[in-house]
C-alpha cells in the first residue's frame, strides 16, 4: 500500500487515520504493519464502501479539506471497488533499534551464524560477505552499479540487500546503502573473512549472449589493437594483462 510522505507525516502526528483506495480486492489486511519512512503504520480495519456513504468526517480524517475534495480524489478508476482503510502509527521500525545497537562478542557470533545460514540457503552460493563488502566500500552508490561490480542482476542484488536490512546490518539511503552501526564491530569478520566466503564464489548469471561475463579487470583491459605493435615489456605493463598473457604475446619484427 503506497502512502505519500506528506500523508505519512500526518499519520505519525495523529492528524490522519483514514485512507481511501480503489482496488480490485483488498490489498492489505487488518493487523498488517507497514514499514514506512516514519516507522510502523498499522492497518486497523479495511471495509468496502460507496462514494455516497462518505461523510465530511471521512474527508477530515483522511487529510482532505472538504467532502468534495475527497470525492474528487476517489473519482478515478470508478469501475473498481472503493475501500476505506483505517490506519494508526504503531511506533518506530524495530530495525532502527537493531541498526543503532552495537553488538557484543556473543551477538557478533550470532550475526555471523545468521549470515552463514543465509549463504547455506542460497541457490547461487555464498553472497552475504560480498554484498556487505561492496556496500562498505561504496556507500551511497546506486544499486545497479553495486550489482554490476558483483556481476549480479540488480533485482537479485536488491532482494538480498533487503535480507541484510531485516537483520539491521544495512541502511537504505536516498541513493544506495551503507553499513549500520550494528555491522561495524563485526565488519572485519563479517565483510572480509567470514567462514561463508572462504574460496566460495557467487554463481553469476550468464550474459544475454550466453557467453560468460567478463570480470572487472577484463571489462577494463586493453583492446587487442593497442598491443599489436608493442614490445613484450610494454604489453606486460598494460592494465588487464597478466604475466601469462604477456608471455604469449609476440614482439613485432
Amino acid at each position: 500500500m503506497m502512502i505519500r510522505p506528506v500523508e505519512l507525516e500526518a499519520i505519525r502526528r495523529g492528524e490522519v487515520d483514514l485512507a481511501f483506495r480503489r482496488w480490485d480486492r483488498p490489498r492489505v489486511l487488518p493487523g498488517t504493519r507497514l514499514r514506512t519512512a516514519v516507522g510502523l503504520v498499522e492497518v486497523v480495519t479495511v471495509d468496502q464502501v460507496t462514494v455516497s456513504s462518505l461523510r465530511a468526517s471521512d474527508a477530515r480524517r483522511s487529510g482532505h479539506g472538504s467532502l468534495a475534495s475527497l470525492r474528487e480524489a476517489v473519482a478515478a478508476r470508478a469501475d473498481r471497488p472503493l475501500f476505506r482503510v483505517e490506519l494508526r502509527h504503531a511506533g518506530a521500525d524495530p530495525r532502527d533499534a537493531l541498526r543503532e545497537q552495537v553488538p557484543d562478542a556473543d551477538e557478533v557470533v550470532e550475526i555471523l551464524a545468521g549470515l552463514d545460514r543465509l549463504d547455506a540457503a542460497s541457490r547461487v552460493g555464498p553472497w552475504t560477505r560480498e554484498t556487505l563488502r561492496i556496500i562498505d566500500e561504496f556507500p551511497e552508490r546506486r544499486a545497479p552499479e553495486l550489482a554490476a561490480e558483483l556481476e549480479r542482476p540488480t533485482a537479485e542484488f536488491k532482494r538480498d540487500v533487503r535480507k541484510l536490512k531485516e537483520r539491521g546490518l544495512t541502511e537504505s539511503l536516498a541513493i544506495g546503502y551503507r553499513l549500520s552501526h550494528a555491522a561495524r564491530p563485526c565488519s572485519t569478520t563479517a565483510v572480509r573473512h567470514g567462514p561463508g566466503d572462504r574460496g566460495a564464489k557467487v554463481r553469476r548469471s550468464p550474459a544475454p549472449s550466453g557467453r560468460p561475463r567478463p570480470g572487472p579487470a577484463g571489462r577494463r583491459a586493453a583492446p587487442l589493437q593497442t598491443v599489436a605493435a608493442r614490445s613484450r615489456a610494454e604489453v606486460a605493463a598494460l592494465h588487464g594483462v597478466r604475466p601469462p598473457g604477456a608471455g604469449t604475446a609476440r614482439e613485432p619484427p
